[in-house]
């Protein structure tokens, strides 16, 4: 089972996030509701797979993506973005983010997503 970290500063975002991927075979192991967070957790859950929402309080994705792939070059994270966000996606995959989804998003796309980035 692939374990998934959740990270976005909005409840019902990880709520329909985990709910999507969970019932098709994904676990989810933790959440964050920010950069900061998402760091701590990475380190505490370890998952195969991360998902990253760019535009957060406190600490953002990217920062967070840039510690997280300090710590563990070979993570597989995906950034989850809104429409209009394109340059900060180019950074993200610069800095090691596997994929990328686009909000809002259909449920076979994160699926598919992250089945294709587990696969790397």
């Amino acid at each position: 089972m692939i374990k998934v970290l959740v990270v976005d500063d909005a409840a019902f975002m990880r709520k329909t996030i985990k709910m999507m991927i969970e019932k098709k075979g994904f676990q989810v192991v933790g959440e964050a509701e920010n950069g900061s967070t998402a760091v701590t957790k990475y380190l505490e859950c370890r998952p195969d797979l991360v998902t990253m929402d760019i535009t957060m309080p406190h600490v953002d994705g990217i920062t967070a993506l840039k510690e997280i792939m300090v710590l563990d070059p070979k993570a597989k994270v995906v950034m989850v973005t809104a429409m209009g966000q394109e340059t900060h996606v180019r950074e993200a995959v610069m800095c090691g983010a596997k994929s990328f989804i686009v909000k809002p998003f259909k449920e076979e796309n994160i699926v598919n997503t992250l089945k294709n980035v587990s696969a790397l």
